[in-house]
């Protein structure tokens, strides 16, 4: 599993995709000595329980779903570059307005702001991998964003817990330094990726492309994917946010405990995400999807059943084997339902998998974490999941083995 040419594989990757994979590191760094922390730091700073916890987590959500769409739109009209870097200006701003604010009432409004503009930018990133990688090359590239994003988690959570245990403010500093550092260096570094109009086409208004947005959702075969998806990341959204309270309130388990479990994670990734990209690349994506949502199913009920620290590490790896094979999986089947000059507002939809959970899923899960038996979470957990992977399943059935479902412009010039 190990076997892997390193050399080999950076020659064939673009310069471009190199230039994204270091910049994006950075950024990760800053992210992951923070948002692991983010639920302890309004339970303890504010003192209040994890269902007002989870009430601020799902109002960042729900503004960053809407921050999504607009900003899948804007990606299509404007291009890439300029939102990524408008997204990491205001990322820094609103930290530090995070860590220094001091009431729980300001928060709530604070929360809706800025999960609004900092959201913005998501489309833009996985759009313009799509822009720089064949297609042929965009599953494996994927994974290679996530080993080094997991690089990140090594540093970031271990580094994080032994602030966090200190001061939090600290970390809120040091991640806006970090997100103005990375802007800095998309801008001296990174080109616009957007590809060009093909001759003739006639440019859309600002009303055209977010009216575009009604042709993907009459795509169903997407949307029955991105509900499947759903499903899933109600369950898999809690790791960061809601376990890290489960840990503390039912089995003592520190901060810096709860970031080992989160590194462990990471070093999964890196030494075996490569091959296990490789493994499945050839294989039907529906039927992955499948197979990696068992993983979770499995890992997650674990933690409702375990009560040794390893253990929970254990049930970390399983989760981690999921992850190796949704996360890049997903990532190229929503690129391949994309049609070139949609991409964003694809890429703005997919983003519903992530911010319709995490707008329901803290709050639901504060509610029984506080008023019934904590283990629950996690029994509810493995049900959705056992769902997910059979409606994962379904959609194998009904599209086979397909990875790209939208026609090329040559295609459909032919056609």
């Amino acid at each position: 599993m190990l076997n892997i040419n390193f050399k080999k594989i950076a020659r064939e990757f673009p310069r471009k995709f190199w230039l994204v994979v270091g910049v994006s590191f950075i950024d990760h760094v800053g992210g992951t000595m923070l948002w692991p922390f983010f639920s302890l730091y309004i339970t303890q700073k504010f003192e209040v329980g994890m269902t007002e916890a989870g009430i601020v987590l799902g109002l960042f959500s729900i503004a960053g779903l809407f921050g999504q769409m607009t900003g899948g739109a804007l990606t299509d009209k404007f291009g890439r570059r300029k939102l990524i870097i408008f997204g990491l200006v205001f990322s820094a701003l609103s930290t530090l307005t995070l860590g220094f604010i001091n009431q729980f009432s300001v928060l709530i409004p604070l929360a809706v702001v800025i999960g609004l503009l900092s959201d913005i930018a998501g489309p833009a990133h996985t759009a313009m991998i799509g822009d720089i990688l064949p297609e042929q090359q965009r599953q494996e590239g994927f994974g290679i964003m996530r080993v080094v994003g997991n690089l990140a988690w090594i540093i970031g959570p271990t580094i994080g817990g032994f602030i966090a245990g200190r001061s939090y403010l600290m970390l809120f500093i040091i991640d806006a330094v970090i997100s103005c550092v990375v802007a800095f260096l998309f801008y001296l570094l990174i080109a616009e990726t957007k590809p060009e109009a093909h001759p003739g086409t006639k440019p859309e208004s600002i009303f055209e492309t977010f009216k575009g947005y009604g042709s993907v959702l009459k795509d169903y075969a997407f949307m029955a994917f991105l509900f499947a998806s759903m499903l899933m990341g109600f369950v898999y959204q809690q790791m960061y946010n809601s376990l890290s309270v489960y840990l503390r309130d039912n089995h003592g388990i520190e901060p810096g405990g709860y970031g080992f479990l989160l590194t462990s994670s990471a070093i999964v990734v890196i030494l075996f995400q490569f091959s296990m990209t490789r493994l499945i690349k050839n294989k039907a994506p529906f039927k992955m999807m499948a197979l990696g949502t068992i993983f979770y199913m499995i890992g997650f009920t674990m933690f409702g059943v375990v009560n040794v620290y390893w253990l929970f590490v254990a049930a970390v790896v399983v989760i981690t084997i999921g992850e190796m094979i949704i996360v890049p999986t997903s990532q190229t089947l929503a690129m391949g339902f994309a049609p070139e000059e949609k991409r964003g507002r694809y890429m703005g939809m997919f983003g519903v998998t992530w911010s319709i959970p995490a707008t329901i899923g803290p709050g639901a899960a504060g509610l029984i974490l506080d008023n019934l038996n904590p283990n629950l979470l996690w029994y509810f957990g493995g049900l959705l999941c056992l769902v997910s992977a059979l409606a994962f399943y379904g959609l194998h059935l009904k599209l086979g083995h397909q990875e790209r479902f939208q026609p090329t412009p040559e295609e459909s010039a032919a056609g």
